[in-house]
């Protein structure tokens, strides 16, 4: 959120690395977690992505335990058992996929998060039994999108940054490109239509 550091890229430059594994925590309840996987790895290194901003923590009651931080991708809110759309989501993105989340709860939409701290960490076939057969998954990180396009599927949506941003305070620089709790609800609702619209099944499927 500088003038002079807008780091879009350095998430998918990351993840390119073979062996790397890349952990990008929501909360501190996930950065402890993420710190005991690090030290325990012997097969490789482990890259921490960290928030320079104060995190709410998660409520997990509706979801599974922090520890399931080593899964690489967790239920955080379950919402429903077949949700209509699931929210994706790492790092400080995850809080405003659950804003999202519960926005579109009060709109009729159940809406299931996830949140993915550690993509090389995921067991495909645990992803989609996690994903609950949702009709759409929409994609919500603050840095570039490449990459991306393997979780949500052809039928999913995104909301991230393909261009440098702003020097900005960093909760306004959110608000203004797109990263809050209203405009996500608004993508997944339009995902939603769409995929409804074509008749498609899952995004997965």
């Amino acid at each position: 959120d500088g003038p002079t550091h807008q780091p879009i890229e350095h998430l998918a430059s990351l993840r390119a690395m073979p062996n790397l594994h890349v952990l990008r925590p929501a909360d501190a309840a996930e950065t402890v977690e993420a710190w005991r996987l690090a030290l325990e790895r012997r097969d490789g290194p482990t890259a921490l992505v960290l928030t320079r901003q104060d995190l709410e923590p998660l409520d997990r009651t509706r979801g599974r335990p922090v520890s399931a931080v080593a899964d690489g991708a967790y239920v955080v809110r379950s919402g429903a058992e077949s949700p209509d759309v699931v929210l994706l989501a790492s790092g400080s993105e995850v809080g405003v996929a659950v804003e999202a989340a519960e926005l579109l709860q009060g709109q009729g939409v159940t809406a299931r998060v996830l949140s993915m701290p550690c993509w090389e960490r995921i067991d495909p076939a645990a992803f989609e039994a996690a994903c609950g057969g949702a009709r759409v998954r929409v994609g919500v990180e603050a840095a570039a999108s490449f990459g991306w396009h393997r979780w949500t599927g052809p039928g999913g949506a995104l909301v991230t940054l393909d261009r440098f941003g702003a020097s900005a305070p960093a909760g306004v620089l959110f608000e203004e490109l797109g990263f809050s709790g209203e405009h996500v609800a608004a993508v997944a609702k339009d995902a939603l239509a769409r995929a409804e619209l074509g008749g498609a099944g899952a995004c997965g499927s």
